[in-house]
């Protein structure tokens, strides 16, 4: 069948292509004691602009963080009035719902756009957002879609937020029972990693983003893998200089990525980064979010390692190196929900995650699954019986 199109138009009008290139420039900085008043990195920041100063900001933090941090909301007062002539700190500092509740009420959403049109902020003004990794992702999208985009400034003050989320170039929130259904792409304007936060967090919320510095190792730099490995027990017993390497080199790796993949917003359907998350994004949904990111994401690496190893990708050496560690760093590799129902209408069946992981990457299905520790392999199509029997293997080393 042919199609033919004839302009209505009189005039023979030609087709306007247009293309447009857009760089970004962000940086990751490293310290201790951000909010010191002689550590001056975040006026800094804002003054490298070479704008107008001072510059009008509001301030948002994970209610989690202050459970730990009793003086910080002063210590961010005072620092504002040390650098006055830089930072104007409009209003009080607003605290939002830790953890997942932060992206799964749309009415936090609405509080914290309200907060940016009543403190007068504009598209050169700036929002601090302080937290984990869900905080920053829900405040990342008010900020982005306040004025269409107004400046953010992210302080990590998890393990996973500083070493993963926190980097990176995506905002969201959940919505539909969907993990990151509404969302955008906007890079921060800076990312301040303060060390001295991780000092308070929980053994599962220290050992949680280390399942991201494994993702990335597996798919990327097997020696980093050997790094993490080589030093479980460094870990587990919370070096903080080993942890700060760890930090360090996956931020390194994830930023190469998105500055070097050629697709930093995941236009095409590959998203390497996103290794084992297709079933951890349905776990954390199916556990009513239970689970920490950075657990289901040990899950869902133990899953498609397993996988990879029973379509014949993955050695079994590697396979089991890979499962000994999670193991190891005390990730737990099997929960109920993975194995009590596989029937593909029923609304609590695993492997919905793997449409809806298709529908959030666009275009077709594509998995990253290993061939070697430090190498990925993309498929477009997987084998759901190959996928139960990983999840066997899992049940019985549980």
């Amino acid at each position: 069948m042919t199609l033919s199109f004839q302009p209505k138009s009189t005039f023979n009008l030609q087709t306007i292509h247009q293309s447009v290139t857009v760089n970004f420039r962000y940086d990751v900085h490293f310290t201790t004691g951000l909010f010191d008043l002689d550590n001056p990195l975040l006026a800094q920041v804002i003054a490298a602009s070479k704008e107008a100063l001072p510059r009008r900001c509001i301030v948002i933090v994970d209610a989690g963080l202050l459970r730990h941090h009793h003086k910080l909301i002063d210590e961010i007062t005072a620092y504002g009035q040390k650098y006055q002539d830089v930072i104007t700190l409009v209003g009080d500092v607003a605290i939002a719902p830790a953890g997942e509740a932060a992206k799964n009420d749309p009415k936090l959403l609405e509080k914290i756009h309200l907060t940016i049109e009543q403190a007068g902020l504009c598209r050169h003004s700036y929002v601090l957002a302080i937290g984990g990794g869900a905080v920053l992702d829900m405040v990342g999208y008010a900020a982005a879609t306040a004025h269409r985009g107004i400046r953010l400034i992210r302080i990590p003050t998890t393990v996973l937020a500083q070493n993963d989320s926190g980097v990176g170039v995506k905002n969201g929130i959940n919505a539909f029972g969907k993990k990151n259904f509404l969302g955008t792409f906007s890079p921060p304007y800076a990312v301040l990693n303060d060390f001295n936060f991780l000092t308070s967090l929980d053994d599962r919320d220290w050992r949680s983003g280390v399942a991201e510095a494994l993702k990335v190792a597996l798919i990327k730099d097997r020696k980093f893998f050997e790094f993490i490995q080589a030093n479980v027990r460094g870990i587990t017993h919370r070096n903080p200089h080993i942890m700060q390497q760890i930090i360090y080199r996956c931020a390194q790796l994830h930023l190469q990525h998105i500055a070097t993949s050629g697709d930093p917003f995941e236009m095409g359907s590959s998203r390497p980064l996103d290794f084992g998350h297709w079933a951890a994004h349905r776990l954390e949904y199916l556990t009513n979010y239970r689970l920490r990111h950075g657990e289901a994401v040990a899950i869902g690496i133990a899953l498609d390692s397993t996988y990879s190893y029973r379509a014949g990708l993955l050695s079994w050496q590697d396979c089991q190196q890979i499962l000994n560690t999670l193991k190891a760093l005390g990730f737990t590799l099997y929960i109920p929900e993975m194995g009590e129902r596989h029937q593909p209408g029923d609304p609590r069946c695993l492997f919905r995650g793997l449409t809806e992981f298709r529908e959030h990457l666009g275009g077709e299905l594509t998995l990253m699954l290993l061939e070697r520790i430090g190498q990925g392999i993309e498929v477009h199509e997987v084998n759901i019986f190959l996928y139960m029997q990983a999840i066997s293997i899992l049940r019985e080393l549980a």
